[in-house]
């Protein structure tokens, strides 16, 4: 590996940089959800662009930079190819969490070439066995962004349990590419391109080292990390989930001004579509809504950072309104655009108008188990009430 620092762009720069793509990520749309993955020459755009380095430890030439850095790229990249930004969410969260693990493991995955991607499957649709030395993995993991062009394998999650039948973790570990098989059965109504296909794992054996606990949040789990990785991690992996929709969000408010321009009205409200009452009080409406989401995750995330900035954790309470509250953003963006949607009308249907695929996409990416408003609501306003939170959750509180 270089040993030379990289030379860190300002969030101003990687920002302008994600901004000036959108159109051309626009014209590559259609392909790549036709394709089911983001091509390569895409991604190794994204990589000379420095996007995948912005939460990657310094230690091997990453920027090691705010949260919000990725979070205001991923909002630009939405607007241009959801699938594309999806895949630059999912990959450019888990330089973070590299840095979570023993310095071995970065050793091990950026020694002698540190750009290697790594996707990941959180949900435990496998089993894992405790053995000496580390664990057993077993079963096939789902839904894993972007595995086609990672190289440095993937996080996969799965649950630990006791004699008693009681969770004593939730864990994820990293496992190299060799060591499992890639199932295309991506078929899916939205977010096509995202190539998010199965992976198949059968008996592989991981050291202990390679793994981390997803939920346990405290000064001994965390206990020697940089400023940076004192955030929380599933927060910042919630958070950028939040950020891209909004972008899949600002995507379609953008397609949908470009189409109302020039639109004139052949039945009913006779006229230019610009002075329809309606088509203006629906984009409006639509604006503040995704405006309103945009700045709640980038203000939640600056909170957590004027902790983790100080080499302080979270506090809980903060924690729980930080990930409680971003998760409202897929269902609040969706209405959004779906409010704007409905205004097309007949023309919006056809597969050739950009806004059926953004509507899809931005549908699929509500569906994502980081934006379950329903039963975030109870909790948290249980946790307002004085109940307690329930054990083994993602806002670090011990099983």
């Amino acid at each position: 590996m270089d040993s030379i620092a990289p030379t860190i762009p300002s969030e101003r720069e990687l920002v302008g940089r994600a901004r000036e793509m959108i159109p051309w990520l626009r014209e590559r749309a259609q392909a790549c959800e036709q394709a089911r993955m983001v091509p390569r020459e895409t991604i190794q755009a994204f990589q000379d662009a420095g996007f995948f380095r912005i939460l990657q430890p310094r230690r091997w030439g990453g920027y090691e930079m705010h949260p919000n850095v990725l979070n205001r790229v991923l909002m630009e990249l939405g607007r241009g190819c959801p699938s594309s930004a999806w895949n630059v969410m999912v990959l450019g969260v888990h330089p973070f969490e590299v840095g979570l693990l023993d310095p071995r493991c970065g050793d091990e995955l950026w020694g002698d070439d540190n750009t290697r991607l790594v996707s990941s499957s959180y949900a435990p649709f496998g089993t894992v066995k405790t053995v000496e030395g580390g664990y057993v993995l077993n079963g096939d993991w789902l839904t894993s962004s972007g595995c086609d062009h990672a190289a440095g394998g993937a996080f996969v999650g799965a649950r630990l349990f006791g004699g008693d039948g009681k969770l004593i973790d939730y864990k994820a570990f990293w496992i190299e590419a060799k060591d499992y098989e890639i199932i295309d059965d991506w078929h899916v109504v939205g977010l096509a391109g995202t190539g998010s296909k199965k992976l198949r794992i059968r008996e592989v054996f991981i050291p202990a080292y390679r793994s981390h606990s997803i939920i346990a949040y405290n000064e001994q789990s965390h206990e020697g990390l940089n400023n940076l990785y004192k955030m929380p991690f599933l927060y910042v992996f919630y958070a950028a989930v939040s950020s891209v929709i909004t972008g899949m969000a600002m995507g379609m408010r953008d397609l949908y001004v470009e189409h109302m321009k020039p639109r004139q009205n052949i039945s009913q409200a006779v006229g230019a579509a610009t002075q329809n009452p309606f088509v203006k009080g629906r984009l409006g409406e639509a604006e503040a809504r995704i405006t309103a989401a945009a700045a709640r995750v980038l203000q939640n995330t600056d909170e957590a950072w004027t902790y983790a900035s100080q080499g302080r954790l979270v506090p809980l309470e903060d924690r729980v309104r930080h990930f409680a509250t971003n998760m409202y953003t897929g269902g609040e963006v969706f209405e959004a655009a779906h409010m704007i949607f409905k205004k097309t009308a007949t023309r919006g249907v056809w597969l050739d108008n950009p806004m059926q695929r953004q509507m899809r996409d931005i549908l699929v990416g509500a569906n994502h188990i980081t934006q379950n408003q329903d039963d975030i609501g109870d909790l948290l306003g249980g946790y307002m009430l004085g109940n307690p939170l329930p054990p083994g959750n993602q806002f670090g509180v011990a099983a």
